[in-house]
């Protein structure tokens, strides 16, 4: 077999650091080296390359095209060497880890709170958790699954539909105070948004028949954590994802003043790397959570059409 085709540890050290502080005497600074140290590893880099990394004017550096782009994907594979680094020196041989990633509501409404019954079931495995909320390059990076919404970026990746989650409207029951059940009760409220879906509410106003004068009218959030939090606090109706809000629905502390919307549902996938290797836990964790949603995604349009005023739902 051939010899890798790899820059030394010390020139790629070198750059990533020239190329986050855009200075080679910063980065000298932190690796406790010369500005004439950096320079020339920079340099061997760029020979081994054949490409120029920085522009260079007096003091300053700029990176170039080439050096822009190998120092965004050079920084992810360092964080990943770091963190497989940090796994092996700390794992006992003889537990599994399962590395996710999740959407940071979903990770904190509703996995978290369910992961020690997983745990119980498989006590040699340990689950490191962080968030990702938008799509990204999965095959390469440290994790070995994500869990996220059904998204066109994700076309073409290994995936498991987990389970889908309507959208439901729900407030504090204090902002409900001087409504009747037979009372119109949309067209009084403050709605309040999703930054990234601003349509929703629009969506849901026409799959129901509900009258909205202005569907966009409202304050908007960048999350739906924020969102479920706004509705607590008694700022308007929020339109979110049922399995998110299933036990304040359950015990009072909001109110769903509508039905669940199929059409601005929301299907959650497990999305796995192919270069993982512990595809038997994965298919044991993704049975897991199937398992856990059902109770949640069976119930939810009965026992949230028990709570509507009558005149939501007819």
């Amino acid at each position: 077999m051939p010899a890798r085709q790899i820059p030394s540890t010390s020139t790629l050290l070198a750059f990533e650091a020239a190329a986050r502080h855009s200075s080679f005497s910063l980065a000298a600074q932190e690796l406790v080296v010369t500005d004439g140290a950096i320079s020339r590893q920079v340099a061997r880099l760029e020979a081994f390359l054949g490409v120029s990394l920085f522009l260079r004017g007096g003091n300053r550096v700029e990176l170039t095209a080439h050096g822009e782009r190998y120092a965004e994907e050079l920084g992810r594979l360092l964080v990943s060497l770091e963190q497989s680094t940090f796994q092996v020196m700390t794992t006992p041989p003889q537990q599994r880890v399962l590395e996710l990633a999740s959407i940071g509501t979903f990770a904190t409404r509703w996995l978290i709170p369910r992961l020690p019954l997983f745990l119980q079931e498989h006590p040699d495995v340990v689950v490191n958790l962080s968030t990702r909320n938008d799509p990204f390059v999965l095959n390469g990076s440290v994790f070995d699954a994500a869990i996220t919404f059904a998204h066109p970026a994700w076309a073409g990746a290994e995936s498991r539909h987990l389970f889908r989650s309507s959208l439901i409207p729900v407030c504090g029951p204090a902002l409900l105070q001087g409504y009747s059940a037979d009372s119109a009760i949309f067209p009084g409220l403050p709605l309040l948004h999703k930054t990234t879906t601003p349509e929703s509410w629009r969506d849901y106003s026409r799959e129901f028949g509900i009258d909205l004068q202005d569907a966009t009218a409202g304050s908007r959030f960048e999350q739906f954590s924020m969102l479920i939090e706004a509705a607590l606090a008694g700022l308007g109706v929020a339109l979110v994802p049922y399995l998110y809000v299933a036990d304040e629905i359950r015990t009072g502390r909001l109110v769903s003043v509508g039905p669940p919307g199929q059409q601005v549902g929301k299907d959650f996938i497990l999305v796995t790397n192919s270069r993982s290797s512990r595809t038997e836990l994965l298919d044991e964790f993704s049975d897991w959570m199937v398992e856990q949603a059902e109770p949640d995604s069976s119930l939810a349009a009965s026992e949230a059409t028990a709570t509507q005023p009558s005149s939501l739902i007819e």
